[in-house]
């Protein structure tokens, strides 16, 4: 997977070099431009993960930006307002993910989010207990761990 993306990022700084112009856009549409040649060429190639994988870490990468978003002017409301909102709550969170990485990743990513926090993993490795400042439903609050970071998560890395 590496070699398909270093050759993307090549191909994206021969069009800047070949344009002349160093822009965002000029780069991210070189770099989707690119992407594209890539795909068309390997389409009889049995090695075509990167293609799967790519669009799937950017949508990834949008949905954590949207979530941590999201977060921010949840927790900027919460400390701005004199009326107090908050439910928190420890949460025993079923795990997917089955590798010490993806378990990382995933409690990294769920306490990058601002009012939540992962506390610890079992030792059996099978539950992560989340610390959130927002817990009306525990059972929505799983599913929306479970449908969101971690799918999107496996989903990249498997």
């Amino acid at each position: 997977m590496r070699t398909p993306f270093l050759m993307n990022l090549l191909l994206t700084f021969v069009w800047l070099a070949l344009s002349g112009n160093f822009s965002l856009a000029n780069t991210l549409f070189g770099f989707l431009m690119s992407f594209a040649i890539m795909w068309i060429i390997s389409l009889n190639s049995e090695n075509r993960k990167y293609f799967r994988i790519a669009p799937k870490t950017i949508g990834f990468v949008l949905f954590f930006l949207a979530e941590l978003t999201k977060a921010n002017i949840q927790v900027a409301i919460e400390v701005m307002t004199p009326k107090s909102t908050m439910k928190p709550g420890i949460v025993r969170y079923p795990l997917e993910a089955k590798s010490d990485f993806e378990i990382t990743l995933l409690a990294n990513l769920i306490s990058l989010t601002p009012g939540t926090c992962s506390l610890d993993v079992s030792t059996d490795r099978k539950v992560l207990y989340i610390h959130a400042m927002y817990i009306g439903d525990k059972e929505k609050f799983i599913r929306d761990i479970q449908n969101g970071f971690e799918r999107r998560l496996l989903a990249i890395l498997r």
